[in-house]
């Protein structure tokens, strides 16, 4: 085996998942670079590397150095020491900081950072927090090389090593080689997958009953994540068996071990039906349905006075003073039905005038001084709520008071004083959300859930709005009547049109609905790209990083939401002089780019789906900052995997939103998500304008295909018993 040992000039490719590195190596006595190849841990220019391996011929790229390990080594000479401190590789210490360090201690530099750090005092522009921090930087990145060697060994990926380390520090080795398995429940970002490739290579048998468990659990986590609340029983145990690639007979008994650990719970839910659920999920459906039924069958001592009311006097009351347009009477049964119902849907499509009932139900509530409630799942909701409404609207985890340390503290103990509560965008509403929003509403209370129950169901478990339409139990009015301001639009006509099974129409006269033909992904990825950055601007004025959304039915190929995130980054926030970026996970983010929060991270109050702007990255102490709607959000590099690019999003993401201009890639490679459902949730998005760009075909494949994703719940079942 040869020895290399030299600086590192250039990072050409790091893959962050396996660790798969290309690096351009300076190396005393070579008169070029060395290409070095192999997995390794994620090095910075400027490092010293001492690599092991042997010298391969490359087909394509000639001569390499094929490393099968590698050890960090301190640069010995000041240009070198410069170079590593400055490469951003420890929290604290950017180029200018560097180099006044060095200009202070110059080849002792690393001496007095490792054995004397307290004389970093001495270095002008070094106070206390900044002291603190790249000692604290230094010691933990000694550690996290010293846990590499094992992890790397294992095929860990240096962002996993050092989230292990985060989240166990020295008790990091050892909570990997005892149970590998934790890390898939400790830590996000580590699936069973990651997890069960350390165990196995660790030696854990494949039918060890830890295994076993854990595939399980993970398998049902999985179909969570499709938005199942349970699993049938042999739906289960097949896919656990493909994924631990065992026999199906092994798993029972691992099923009986995880119920007598109260980590499912199963139940037979028909006489064919066995239903396994995660524990969490089985109590909020359970006790959802059990609160729901309470709510619906306790008295209405709240809202007395609207069961015998005089309705025309009171519908003059509602009557907006600054537009004066009197109720339909589909509305006005609408308003009459939430009024005096326990719990009440209010569902249409858009156009129908859900916003109009709404305000004449909240003005009638204050004429009576009946205090109220306005919520919705998601911030962008919220805000949208409040601007229709007229009135403060909360997000559903700031009405119930959601801290991280303490749960919900509006509950089934302190409950909301509000004679109504009312949620808006209920489709994007989750089951366990759901549950804890029931445990707040007082039995004498009144609840209206507002939704359109024919857009796409939450991201989360659950079919929360659909469920409670099919149950029979909860009153629903539902708003059908296109209002003629309404019907001049072509989104508005088009939505219902596809909702209804019809193709829309694409008029020569529209001014908001348009499609361009491609039928092909590459073509139809280019010509998105062109109206996003130069059409629409061109001839809208709308501004494509802030007005204009990218929605795609799929992630993967030419024309998903991966590849066109790429495209139009690119296009609309190129690497330029000045500007800030950082690769991170394999994705370089820079200022200005548009990015999603794709986990809900309570600390930040940052929710899943939230989208906002980069506003800044600080290189020296490893920070970016996201603007959600006018808010600033800090992460670390080691968070910004919770952030991924958001010119274009899934159309799943895009829930409960709106945007001035929404542009959607259709074609039949997106066979498999061509629904109306997905279609009708994307157009009915766009608030100005809408395009579409593909082919006739895919968007008459969708429109015929109302065939929903069936999703596995009992709530429905259980709101009839």
């Amino acid at each position: 085996m040869d020895t290399l040992t030299g600086v590192v000039e250039r990072v050409t490719y790091f893959n962050p998942d396996n660790g798969y590195s290309v690096l351009r190596l300076s190396v005393k006595g070579y008169p070029d670079f060395v290409t070095v190849v192999g997995n390794l841990p994620e090095v910075t220019p400027g490092e010293s590397l001492r690599v092991l391996g042997q010298w391969a011929m490359h087909a394509d790229y000639g001569r390499q150095f094929k490393a099968e390990r590698c050890e960090q080594v301190l640069p010995a000479t000041v240009e070198g020491i410069r170079r590593y401190l400055g490469s951003g590789l420890i929290k604290g210490i950017g180029p200018k900081t560097a180099e006044k360090i060095v200009d202070t201690f110059g080849a002792e530099t690393l001496t007095v950072i490792d054995s004397q750090p307290h004389r970093l005092r001495e270095v002008p522009d070094i106070g206390q927090r900044r002291y603190e921090a790249i000692t604290s930087a230094w010691e933990q990145q000694k550690a996290i090389k010293e846990v590499m060697v094992f992890l790397q060994s294992h095929g860990v990926s240096v962002a996993l090593a050092v989230k292990i380390y985060k989240q166990y520090g020295d008790e990091s080795l050892k909570v990997v080689q005892t149970d590998p398995y934790r890390l898939a429940r400790d830590i996000w970002g580590i699936g069973f997958r990651t997890a069960d490739k350390i165990a196995r290579a660790l030696g854990m048998p494949a039918d060890a009953p830890s295994r076993l468990e854990a595939g399980l659990v993970f398998a049902l986590s999985e179909l969570a994540d499709e938005g199942h609340v349970f699993a049938p029983q042999p739906e289960l145990l097949r896919a656990a068996a493909e994924l631990l690639e065992v026999p199906a007979e092994q798993l029972p008994a691992a099923l009986d071990r995880l119920e007598a650990d109260e980590r499912i719970r199963r139940e037979a839910l028909a006489q064919d039906l066995s239903a396994v659920y995660l524990t969490p999920f089985y109590q909020a459906e359970v006790n959802a349905a059990r609160r729901l039924r309470a709510l619906i069958d306790s008295p209405a001592t709240r809202l007395t006075e609207f069961k015998a009311a005089d309705w025309d006097w009171l519908f003059a009351q509602a009557v907006d003073k600054d537009s004066p347009v009197a109720l339909s009477d589909e509305q006005r049964a609408a308003v009459k039905t939430a009024l005096t119902s326990k719990v009440c849907v209010l569902t249409g499509g858009p156009g129908v005038g859900k916003t109009t009932t709404l305000r004449a139900v909240i003005r009638l509530l204050e004429v009576k001084n009946h205090p109220v409630a306005l919520a919705s799942p998601t911030g962008r909701a919220a805000k949208r709520l409040s601007e229709a409404a007229g009135r403060p609207a909360q997000t559903l985890h700031r009405l119930l008071g959601f801290s991280p340390a303490e749960g919900f503290s509006v509950n089934e103990h302190q409950r909301l004083p509000a004679h109504m509560v009312i949620v808006d965008e209920v489709s994007m509403l989750d089951l366990v959300l759901f549950n804890h929003l029931l445990k707040a509403v007082e039995p004498s209370a009144h609840l209206l859930l507002v939704g359109d129950v024919d857009q796409l169901p939450s991201v989360g478990a659950g079919n929360v709005l659909g469920d409670l339409v099919a149950s029979g139990r909860v009153p629903v009015a539902r708003l059908t009547t296109i209002f003629r301001q309404a019907a001049e639009s072509h989104i508005i006509t088009n939505a219902h049109r596809i909702n209804a099974g019809q193709p829309p129409v694409f008029a020569k006269d529209a001014r908001d609905f348009f499609l361009f033909v491609e039928d092909e992904a590459e073509p139809a990825a280019e010509r998105l790209v062109d109206v996003v950055a130069h059409r629409i601007p061109r001839r809208f004025g709308l501004d494509p990083l802030s007005d204009v959304q990218v929605l795609a039915p799929m992630h993967r190929g030419a024309a998903g939401v991966a590849a066109l995130n790429q495209r139009l980054q690119a296009a609309l926030n190129p690497p330029r002089p000045g500007v800030p970026e950082r690769a991170l996970g394999g994705r370089v983010f820079r200022a200005g780019d548009r990015v999603m929060q794709v986990r809900n991270n309570y600390p930040k109050e940052a929710f899943n789906g939230d989208i906002g702007r980069i506003e800044a990255i600080d290189l020296e102490n490893q920070t970016l900052t996201v603007v959600f709607d006018g808010r600033a959000v800090f992460y670390d590099w080691l968070e910004a995997d919770e952030l991924q690019h958001a010119f274009a999003v899934s159309i799943h993401k895009a829930q409960g939103s709106e945007f001035p201009a929404v542009v959607v890639p259709m074609l039949t490679q997106h066979y498999v998500m061509l629904q109306r459902n997905l279609l009708y949730t994307a157009v009915t998005r766009a608030r100005q304008l809408c395009v579409l760009v593909g082919s006739r075909k895919a968007i008459a494949m969708a429109v015929r295909n109302a065939q929903q994703s069936r999703r596995w719940s009992g709530l429905a079942d259980r709101l009839r018993r």
